[in-house]
């Protein structure tokens, strides 16, 4: 007896979580916002950042655009191309893609937070839920630094993981 392929989407589900997980469920999906969420914008940063084939990039890409997630603009560079930015849309993925780190960090990791986020107007690092401790606010995206943490990979050199080594605010464009 042959093994059945599964399908690509939860047919039949009467459920937010599945439909939401039909457009960010799928492998490298998440990682590209995450990564959007600090600041990438350029295709080929994204590519040498997640070690992504091309093919899953470019089809993931498309799907953010086309769900709204993401938009695609034209940018000034030898030659002209474009770059990717998250719509408000996908800025709200920001909690999710942040609560689903901190639990990854406190049941699979033995090294410790990979990055950590500080809310800039207090100088204050954001508690596992997102909050500010020193204000009680859930800060937007553009008050929100981002460091290294303990468990932070210090040995690769693409564009992007070099940046992140310094303190970085969350949306402005990467590497810089």
């Amino acid at each position: 007896m042959g093994v059945m392929a599964l399908g690509k989407n939860y047919e039949g589900q009467d459920c937010s979580l599945a439909r939401a997980l039909e457009l960010v469920g799928e492998r490298w999906t998440l990682l590209v916002v995450r990564d959007a969420l600090y600041g990438v914008r350029r295709y080929g940063d994204f590519l040498a950042h997640l070690d992504i084939p091309r093919a899953v990039l470019s089809q993931r890409l498309q799907a953010l655009v086309e769900a709204g997630v993401m938009e695609r603009r034209p940018y000034q560079d030898s030659p002209p191309r474009d770059e990717y930015v998250l719509t408000e849309m996908g800025r709200e993925l920001w909690a999710p893609v942040h609560l689903l780190a901190r639990w990854g960090e406190r049941h699979l990791s033995a090294n410790g937070p990979h990055r950590i986020f500080d809310h800039q107007p207090c100088g204050t690092r954001l508690d596992r839920d997102g909050l500010c401790p020193a204000c009680g606010a859930r800060p937007p995206l553009e008050e929100i630094e981002v460091r290294p943490g303990p468990g932070a990979d210090r040995t690769r050199q693409d564009p992007v993981s070099v940046a992140l080594r310094r303190p970085h605010r969350m949306l402005r464009p990467l590497p810089g």
